[in-house]
């Protein structure tokens, strides 16, 4: 042969390994593309899940002492029951055994392996930033990483604004497994139900079975039809959590929205009886989420729980059944983070303060998504609770 022949040949067989090494570097990285896409962020840590939970107009005062000794009287008026009963259930004379009657969950164990923010007497404060100190602005704020103003009442209607969770159910491997879950009609409008599709129980009406009802779905429905209500569409508490587990059972949503509301509801009714009441059950619920969740291996060791309130309320013999800009401490408010990827350090102190519109970023750091390139009006997260992944994640 040649040497021009050989050359020219050699150099066609080079052009057309060169052009086999393309292709197949192609197929390689649009493998790598879609194999990212559909995976989870790189920059998550070990949390795959995330609960946010609400407890409907909470004081921090009772979830860092306990029961208020000004309130836990018969001659203060906010109890029904025997003060001696009362007192045998929820008083002692030390605040950290007190909180601990009232909220086992949290301090014996959200309190012990994770973080609790909040507690002004140890210089931790969390408040709102929105101007009102009462629910929708505030359920906005936490939910959308920003106040807005626009936002001034509880029946404003459909919210403006994209939360965490319609933005997280906007991911291809979140879409569907986004939930809403409360007692109160209005969770509608501030997840925006129309245009976020998101899955939202949030009334007194139960959702059609896909088939006959089971004798324990019967007697659910019954119930829901025939309770008396305290207010209009608002259910108990109880039938929230039945409703939430058995979803969480069968369904099982990777992010969820949880919001218990009695302990808002018995204040403005000056039953501060039943708001000790209703604060136990609520954090026994959260207790037996966390325990059915962890029992299961989809969640076990790889869920978070964020527990907050939506706002303060006042203080004082009357003012504390109410919250508003007019009720001094209504702006106060408490966050609690319990999670595989969240740092033990307990209850904390001597911090720079730390605000309500957080949440929304925090739980989007968690799964390793940056929610404020979205949304640049939101908070920054709350880098402490999200270890060193999550918070590399909301550097990005």
């Amino acid at each position: 042969m040649k040497p021009e022949t050989l050359f020219a040949t050699i150099a066609a067989e080079g052009r057309a390994c060169a052009r086999r090494l393309m292709r197949g570097a192609a197929v390689l990285l649009g493998g790598a593309l879609l194999a990212s896409a559909l995976a989870t962020p790189a920059l998550a840590g070990a949390t795959r899940n995330v609960v946010l939970i609400v407890f409907d107009g909470m004081r921090w005062q009772e979830v860092f002492t306990g029961a208020d000794p000004a309130l836990i009287t018969e001659a203060g008026g906010a109890i029904w029951e025997g003060e001696q009963q009362l007192r045998e259930r929820y008083w002692r004379d030390d605040p950290a055994e007190r909180r601990a009657l009232l909220m086992p969950f949290l301090w014996n164990t959200i309190a012990k392996a994770g973080q609790v923010f909040g507690n002004k007497a140890l210089a931790s404060r969390a408040h709102v930033t929105n101007p009102y100190h009462f629910s929708y602005p505030g359920y906005n704020e936490m939910t959308t990483g920003a106040a807005d103003p626009r936002i001034d009442s509880n029946e404003y209607g459909p919210n403006p604004n994209v939360s965490v969770f319609e933005w997280l159910n906007g991911r291809p491997d979140l879409a569907g497994k986004v939930a809403v879950f409360g007692n109160w009609p209005a969770y509608k409008d501030i997840f925006n139900t129309p245009r976020s599709h998101l899955y939202i129980q949030a009334d007194a009406t139960l959702p059609p079975a896909a088939g006959k009802d089971t004798p324990r779905q019967a007697l659910l429905r019954r119930l829901y039809e025939t309770t008396t209500l305290l207010d209009s569409g608002v259910v108990p508490d109880s039938f929230t959590q039945v409703t939430l587990l058995d979803y969480v059972r069968s369904a099982h949503p990777r992010v969820l929205f949880v919001g218990y509301g009695e302990t808002d509801d018995w204040a403005h009714s000056g039953r501060y009886d039943n708001v000790l009441e209703s604060a136990h059950h609520a954090d026994g619920f959260v207790r037996e989420l966390w325990e059915t969740m962890q029992s299961m291996p989809k969640y076990r060791g790889r869920t978070t729980f964020i527990v907050t309130t939506d706002h303060g309320r006042g203080s004082g013999l009357t003012e504390w059944k109410e919250h508003g800009v007019e009720q001094k401490g209504s702006d106060d408010v408490w966050i609690a983070v319990l999670g595989p990827d969240t740092p033990a350090l307990g209850e904390r102190r001597a911090i720079a303060p730390v605000t309500q519109a957080q949440i929304a970023a925090t739980v989007a750091a968690l799964l390793g998504r940056d929610f404020r390139a979205a949304a640049p009006a939101a908070a920054p997260p709350l880098t402490d609770v999200l270890g060193p992944a999550g918070a590399a994640a909301a550097a990005h």
